[in-house]
């Protein structure tokens, strides 16, 4: 006997590439009769959710999955003198071919996207208007993309105050609250052979040390100087993304003390780098096997009866 459905308010954190991991998880929702009735995210969980809000996921994961490293370079819009390595246009753009212009407030699913308001600091929840200016907002990395002017505000990455926005669904009459967490536990994971850094913020290091160049200390004499232990090379964006991601972590603890989801699935940390899209099928399918643990786990069982 086939049990009823399950009706599901999705939350999708933020996370870079890690994000893929979403598509993953709302396959194996569906496959286990599970009906997402609402749906809010933050970053790149607000672009994977506003465009499966649109009935047009497996369009897009259709597209991600054909992505090589060169593709990805191509998709970014270097620009100079403003607030960000890149505008963050190009990909919309492209986006908004592949998937149409839709107003969320006419889209079949309930859709909230997470920003963060630069001059109040407030959380901004996008629930009307343009669904890919609400999108490009919400992913509004700092450092990375462009803040955007929307709505008579300053907004940023709604990960900023809120990487995993449980509360917008709150008064949702659905019957679980699941979580996609991709802040999970670091694991030691295999990983393909790692190649150059999409990114070369050498220029930037070049300018540095050009700029400190003169207030360096004297040299110290070799017969007094202590050999220190060599630290770990790490570029720009690398310390950039670390110390987001101990931010976002210490925020979705915080936060998931006073909104507890009824199902959180969790996704490693160190899953993939966060321009790494090339890695959907990885991703994907790492969605879809921490769905079926985290479930499992649930006193429910992978029933959704």
């Amino acid at each position: 006997m086939s049990s009823p459905s399950k009706t599901v308010s999705l939350v999708l954190g933020s996370g870079g590439a890690r994000g893929l991991a979403h598509i993953g998880v709302i396959q194996w929702l569906h496959e286990h009769g599970y009906t997402i009735r609402s749906i809010s995210g933050s970053s790149m969980g607000a672009l994977i959710g506003g465009i499966y809000a649109t009935h047009k996921l497996e369009v897009y994961t259709e597209w991600v999955l054909a992505l090589e490293r060169v593709h990805v370079l191509r998709l970014l819009d270097p620009t100079i003198g403003r607030p960000g390595l890149f505008k963050g246009e190009r990909v919309i753009a492209v986006l908004r071919e592949l998937i149409g212009d839709h107003a969320i407030e006419t889209l079949p699913i309930a859709f909230t996207a997470v920003a963060t308001d630069l001059e109040s600091g407030r959380e901004v929840w996008l629930r009307e208007g343009d669904l890919f200016d609400a999108i490009r907002a919400s992913m509004a990395t700092p450092l990375v993309f462009t803040p955007v002017w929307h709505g008579g505000r300053t907004l940023l990455d709604g990960a900023v105050v809120n990487p995993l926005p449980v509360a917008p669904t709150l008064d949702d009459e659905t019957d679980l609250t699941v979580a996609v967490d991709l802040g999970g536990p670091a694991e030691s994971r295999s990983a393909p052979p790692v190649a150059a850094p999409l990114i070369d913020d050498s220029s930037y290091r070049r300018r540095i040390l050009k700029f400190v160049g003169a207030a360096r200390p004297p040299k110290v004499p070799k017969a007094t100087q202590r050999q220190a232990p060599k630290a770990p090379s790490r570029g720009l964006l690398d310390v950039a993304f670390a110390s987001m991601q101990i931010m976002q972590d210490t925020i979705a603890h915080l936060r998931g003390s006073v909104y507890s989801p009824d199902v959180t699935v969790p996704i490693p940390r160190d899953a993939c780098g966060f321009f790494e899209f090339w890695r959907a099928e990885e991703l994907i399918a790492l969605g879809r096997e921490r769905a079926e643990q985290a479930f499992a786990k649930a006193e429910f069982g992978n029933d959704p009866g």
